[in-house]
């Protein structure tokens, strides 16, 4: 095992970071949406151990459809104006190599749950302004309907519209501060 995380605070640049959600859609496809707004923080402590923490605003949801968005903001999906903000506390991160597990909670629509992420970390190393950068990819899956998001309808051949499922995937690069 290596050190988890490298020593110090690090930052996420929103130019260069994603956060992103897919689930099936009319059981044959893939639907994709991202939310914009998103900050994540990360700290290396002497001792070894680190944290993570996370906060996206709801109200940043972005799709490819006005129509679609507009009702992932609305109660039957986000809620964006009873919840504005989607966040994810790391309550401990491993690795193994290059090999990230990070078990902590979601909360989402005024529900927390257990969630753990795969990913990979990357660096650091030193970019642009002599600044050390740090990539960090992480992955997941929850069951949007434990987080009391149950819209759905059948469709006339059997199957629902939308899965249950709902993959988390976040692409972050880091900057110690």
């Amino acid at each position: 095992m290596s050190t988890v995380i490298p020593e110090g605070t690090w930052t996420s640049d929103k130019t260069h970071s994603t956060f992103g959600f897919s689930a099936r859609h009319l059981v044959v496809a893939t639907y994709r949406g991202t939310l914009l707004d998103f900050d994540a923080t990360v700290v290396g402590n002497p001792d070894g151990s680190c944290q993570l923490d996370a906060a996206a605003r709801v109200a940043s949801v972005s799709t490819t459809d006005e129509n679609l968005t507009g009702h992932l903001l609305a109660p039957d999906f986000f809620d964006a104006q009873r919840f504005p903000e989607v966040r994810y506390h790391a309550t401990e991160i491993s690795r193994d190599g290059d090999h990230l597990i990070v078990s902590g909670q979601l909360s989402l629509k005024g529900v927390t749950k257990d969630i753990v992420l795969h990913g990979e970390i990357a660096g650091p190393t030193v970019g642009f302004e002599d600044r050390e950068i740090l990539g960090i990819t992480l992955e997941g899956t929850i069951d949007r309907t434990e987080f009391g998001i149950t819209w759905n309808a059948t469709l006339p051949t059997g199957g629902l519209v939308l899965g249950h499922e709902v993959k988390l995937v976040a692409n972050l690069e880091l900057a110690r501060a």
